[in-house]
């Protein structure tokens, strides 16, 4: 089963949605899954030196009384998946293209996933600028990658084009909000679901290929 998960690498919940997707996958454990993580810019426009925190939030969500009613909701259900956010660390928000690209590159070794995971934890709980090239070759190091290798795609204009190019197809499709789970391109379900119903849809599309192989 193809299993594309759209979200940015900004977003908390799509973080908090990671978690709940393997949970999902964790339950069904005869699902062979293929998961492709797939670009999905929140702030297209974004400067690629990024802005600053407490900037961006006032622009985006008006008051601090929203602003902390919002990550507050973030904060507890990120508690119930054992993700610590560390919203206070957080002084820049960045363009989340490099790290995007970083991902992209990741996909011809298998590594997405514990790239995703990685980029994650050192945005949401070390407040690390996902932006920088430098820390996202860091990252790449810390995931297996040989860091000149990174450095070199990074500093070039590989690989941008092709997450600017996914993420207007998404958009062309209807995506507008992430989480996205699209499953063998015939189902799809958006926001950070609970396991039980990313389970359920896991099991609607594993009956439709049982259904199809079997004609």
């Amino acid at each position: 089963m193809r299993i594309d998960v759209i979200f940015d690498t900004v977003c908390p919940w799509c973080y908090i949605g990671k978690h709940r997707f393997e949970r999902a996958l964790f339950l069904r454990p005869e699902v062979r899954a293929e998961v492709r993580w797939r670009p999905f810019l929140l702030n297209p426009e974004m400067p690629s030196t990024g802005l600053d925190r407490q900037v961006y939030l006032e622009r985006k969500f008006g008051s601090n009384y929203r602003i902390q009613r919002i990550q507050g909701a973030a904060q507890q259900a990120g508690e119930a998946e054992g993700i610590g956010f560390n919203f206070e660390a957080i002084r820049r928000t960045p363009s989340s293209v490099n790290s995007h690209r970083l991902i992209h590159f990741s996909a011809d070794f298998t590594r997405q996933a514990a790239v995703v995971e990685a980029i994650f934890q050192a945005y949401f709980l070390r407040g690390e600028d996902i932006g920088d090239i430098d820390v996202l070759c860091d990252i790449a190091e810390i995931c297996g990658f040989f860091r000149s290798e990174v450095a070199a795609y990074l500093k070039s204009d590989a690989g941008i084009s092709a997450i600017e190019t996914e993420n207007a197809r998404f958009h062309r499709l209807g995506v507008s909000g992430v989480p996205c789970y699209i499953l063998d391109d015939r189902y799809a379900v958006a926001g950070a679901q609970e396991p039980d119903m990313l389970a359920r849809l896991l099991d609607i599309a594993q009956g439709t290929e049982l259904e199809t192989a079997s004609r």
